[in-house]
């Protein structure tokens, strides 16, 4: 047998939240910014191929590729560390606390949106010839994409921050079955294939995500979209995060952890 039970993925869940709290600070910066880096390129692709197709739906196939590549390389996104890094607290792991899961929280953050910066500046530069041409038609769809997302949130107020919110929720739900996919297989193709499923659900869908955002809205602002970094953290990035972590925690790693880690007496003992 190739896979593992649950059971067995959700030892493998506390035993990577436990490492990754225990990884120095230079680590985390640099899995961080080299997972920012390749998902930010996943982003590019996907939305190249939308352009290119006029099917979304064609992107959402494509852009789980960048998950799958840093997920195999070991590289961190603070998405996963919301709902992983947790678990070794509520499993009592010696030396484990909440000051440590927020470390890990604030430097794989930071590595993703150091990663996410340098690819939105270079990417701008590509699209539009070191900022001496206009946005060609991939730019336009970024400009599009990254307004909607903030200044569109905004200008529907309490609406719009609950909508991001919400979708947020969903996506983290999914990205953190995406990383528990690659737990699930002793095999390269088992593992890309879990991870696959779930990051097309939350591309698809259109749901919103910590670090896709942190290089969808700065180079939008790159490339002239009409809106600000207040409007862009006030009105997707705080509630992208918020809503990250309660459905990474809440809604995929703490009902694994309590069903499979902390099983109930069988009916009947």
């Amino acid at each position: 047998m190739n896979d593992f039970k649950p059971a067995e993925i959700v030892q493998t869940m506390i035993d990577a939240g436990e490492a990754k709290i225990k990884t120095s600070t230079r680590d985390l910066v640099l899995r961080g910014t080299m997972a920012g880096i390749i998902l930010s390129l996943a982003v590019v692709v996907a939305i190249t191929t939308i352009v290119q197709t006029g099917i979304g739906i064609v992107g959402a196939l494509v852009f789980p590729v960048g998950f799958c590549i840093l997920s195999l390389m070991g590289y961190d996104l603070v998405t996963g560390a919301f709902g992983l890094a947790p678990l070794a607290k509520f499993d009592k792991r010696p030396g484990v606390t909440w000051g440590g899961v927020l470390r890990v929280w604030g430097w794989v953050g930071l590595g993703n949106l150091i990663g996410s910066l340098i690819v939105a500046f270079l990417i701008a530069v590509s699209l539009t010839a070191n900022f001496s041409i206009e946005p060609n038609a991939v730019a336009q769809k970024f400009i599009a994409a990254s307004t909607a997302r903030s200044a569109g949130f905004e200008h529907m107020g309490f609406d719009g921050w609950i909508t991001c919110f919400v979708r947020a929720i969903f996506c983290n739900l999914m990205v953190c079955l995406g990383v528990i996919g690659n737990m699930s297989s002793r095999t390269v193709a088992g593992k890309v294939v879990a991870m696959w499923l779930p990051i097309f659900i939350f591309f698809a869908l259109v749901f919103e995500h910590t670090v896709v955002n942190m290089f969808l809205f700065p180079l939008g602002m790159m490339l002239g979209a009409d809106f600000g970094i207040a409007t862009w953290l006030n009105f997707n990035l705080i509630p992208t995060i918020l809503g990250n972590i309660v459905g990474g925690l809440l809604f995929t790693c703490i009902p694994l952890y309590l069903t499979h880690a902390k099983t109930a007496p069988a009916v009947g003992k």
